[in-house]
């Protein structure tokens, strides 16, 4: 990406890891179309690769289906069986970026999410929040740091979780558009 398309500050090219101790995977789904879930989960790893021009820096991550966690552990067991995720049978989703184009003033990540071996394209809206140091180390080029928040939605019905089952007024039980939120903070590798 060339200057007049947008100035990051502090902009760095290398390899990043995803730190999951300041990261986050959550996501929002409506239920019985009058109240939001909300859950996250707590196991991924991933590695971001920032390049020169930053259109052509790429993403993986894997995120491990069975730490599913919504705060309610009956909730949590009742999406690891195989009403929704059978995380038996699909332990793991994986997402591969595809491209990085803007659209407006945003940065829009294109890839690839795959779950339950279905596979569909997922752009998330990206924002950059910048690179640093991490101040608390005694050498702070040895832990610098980007940090990004992702979003965007998927149709769980169009992976096959769950299923769609109708509310007698009208609606569904659970909303098909799933909410995903990504706060990522990530340290470059030497």
């Amino acid at each position: 990406m060339t200057a007049s398309l947008t100035e990051i500050p502090g902009y760095l090219a290398g390899t990043w890891a995803i730190d999951p101790t300041h990261s986050s995977v959550e996501f929002t789904v409506r239920h019985l179309m009058i109240s939001k879930v909300r859950g996250r989960f707590t196991t991924f790893e991933g590695r971001l690769v920032t390049a020169a021009d930053p259109l052509e820096s790429t993403v993986e991550a894997t995120i491990e289906i069975a730490s599913v966690d919504t705060s309610n552990g009956q909730r949590d067991d009742h999406l690891r069986n195989a009403d929704f995720f059978e995380v038996d049978k699909y332990p793991t989703m994986t997402y591969r970026s595809t491209g990085i184009h803007m659209e407006g003033g945003d940065f829009v990540l294109d890839g690839e999410l795959t779950l339950k071996d279905v596979t569909q394209t997922v752009p998330l809206t990206l924002q950059v929040h910048g690179f640093g140091p991490d101040y608390f180390l005694p050498d702070p080029q040895s832990g610098a740091r980007a940090g990004f928040t992702a979003t965007g939605e998927v149709s769980r019905l169009a992976f096959g979780v769950g299923d769609n089952s109708p509310l007698p007024g009208g609606g569904l039980g659970l909303s098909d558009k799933v909410q995903i939120t990504l706060e990522i903070e990530a340290v470059l590798q030497k």
